[in-house]
């Protein structure tokens, strides 16, 4: 026991020298984050002040009380955000492994044998009831950077499924606007198909009275058409988005309940401020960075490598001597090992090198992830703002076509006006009015994709 003791000193004091490098904390990187917003163009949302949009709980921005209830269950059923609990579970039973290491293995394996020679009369009789331990002294580190290391893998886990929590969400949040969207064009086109068959049957009227031709006729009816076949579109991308929603939940395909496209309300006071202590609300960022912490620790776990390892052995137990004691006797004995690698045919080395590539591609990664969010960001904060300013320009417009169809109809009536001019206004009356349906769903969308870039949905 004195010459281990002699050793465990003497490493102990060894290892001084290499504290710093084996035994360091994780500390956050320099990494660029000047500018990775622009500004947008226009702005009525921007991202300065302090506004908490980005982690607002998703039940206060999506207050629909359908669109409530298909997230509730895409939450609970989605295969993806299940598979993510278990991955979770998994890096929670490594790191307890992990937190083990610390402590000693024991192994009790009995031993009886019976021998007979000869004449003997009676046979020998042994055994042998041995607990025999082995623990590894810890001294340069290695199974605290492997803790530490597993513990980062943990967290990255737990992020990922929050990751996958927000996308879901997000998901659909978009697929039920775009329903939504969907729902209020067919109204349109429906709408358009009565005016488009009005006027069709107007000009046939007409033409009994000799006022119009039979091209005119032919024209309406054509035009009537077209409305039909992008109302009969617009049915089949309503189904394809049900269908897509159904499978977020994990369901089969059916008809899903929703609201009007007029009735959403998302909050419309966007501005907040973003650096890297926001974008490190992103789940998706903080996992690399996560993963770039689990790099950190492998590294000093490599350099471990290079320095003596310790295992202490201690075996006690029971035994009768091979038979030529008795009573049974206590038998004890303790072994220390000490391993110094020496050459180890470049293995450490090439170990330590790979470490640190993996640490600078770790690194590389998550400030690419962190330039990412900031670009997602911009795009969402221009989709708005645009979408805004477009939006005014499409009631200035649809007012106007409106009444440019009443004008048309009325001078065609009194054969002032053409047939074609009839059908050309109608045409840009649908046009526009699609177009200003698509543009509130777009400002929508980019409310959704904000939210998404900020990080949003956690909770």
């Amino acid at each position: 026991m004195k010459k281990i003791n002699i050793i465990i000193i003497a490493l102990a004091t060894l290892s001084l020298t290499g504290c710093k490098s084996l035994y360091g904390t994780y500390e956050r990187p320099e990494v660029k984050t000047s500018g990775i917003v622009r500004n947008p163009i226009n702005a009525d949302a921007t991202l300065e002040g302090a506004n908490d949009f980005g982690i607002l709980p998703w039940r206060s921005v999506f207050t629909d009380s359908h669109l409530q209830a298909i997230i509730e269950k895409a939450l609970t059923n989605n295969p993806d955000l299940l598979n993510a609990a278990l991955n979770i579970d998994i890096a929670e039973q490594q790191l307890s492994t992990a937190k083990l290491a610390f402590l000693p293995s024991v192994v009790f394996a009995p031993q009886g044998t019976i021998s007979h020679f000869g004449d003997q009369k009676e046979a020998t009789k042994s055994y042998v009831l041995p607990i025999s331990a082995s623990w590894e002294i810890d001294l340069f580190g290695k199974l605290r950077n492997e803790k530490m290391a597993a513990q980062m893998a943990m967290i990255q886990m737990q992020d990922y499924k929050v990751a996958v929590q927000t996308r879901l969400i997000c998901n659909v949040a978009n697929l039920y606007y775009t329903l939504l969207m969907l729902d209020r064009q067919n109204q349109i086109v429906t709408d358009m198909a009565d005016l488009t068959k009005n006027t069709w049957e107007m000009m046939k009227l007409q033409m009994d009275y000799g006022r119009a031709r039979s091209t005119s006729i032919q024209s309406a009816e054509a035009a009537y058409y077209s409305v039909q076949t992008r109302a009969a579109d617009i049915k089949r991308q309503i189904r394809e988005v049900e269908n897509s929603l159904s499978l977020l939940m994990g369901e089969p395909a059916h008809s899903i309940a929703h609201g009007a496209l007029d009735n959403q309300q998302l909050p419309s006071n966007l501005s907040n401020g973003v650096g890297i202590e926001l974008l490190s609300n992103r789940a998706d960022v903080h996992a690399n960075e996560m993963a770039l912490a689990q790099c950190f620790y492998n590294i000093q776990e490599a350099r471990g490598r290079f320095y003596p390892s310790l295992s202490i052995a201690p075996t006690g137990g029971w035994s009768n001597g091979n038979g030529m004691v008795n009573p049974a006797k206590i038998l004890w004995n303790v072994v220390g090992n000490l391993t110094q690698p020496l050459f180890m045919k470049g293995k450490l080395k090439a170990g330590l090198k790979v470490a640190k590539n993996q640490y600078k591609i770790a690194y590389n990664k998550w400030q690419n992830s962190i330039l990412t969010a900031g670009a997602e960001v911009s795009n969402a904060l221009v989709a708005y703002n645009s979408a805004q300013e477009k939006g005014k320009l499409y009631e200035q417009q649809i007012d106007i076509l409106k009444k440019n169809v009443e004008h048309t109809q009325m001078l065609y009536r009194q054969s002032s006006s053409s047939y074609l001019e009839v059908i050309t206004a109608q045409q840009s009356l649908l046009n526009a009015e699609i177009a200003q349906v698509q543009d509130q769903f777009s400002k929508l969308q980019a409310i959704v994709n904000l939210y998404y870039a900020l990080g949003g949905g956690s909770k």
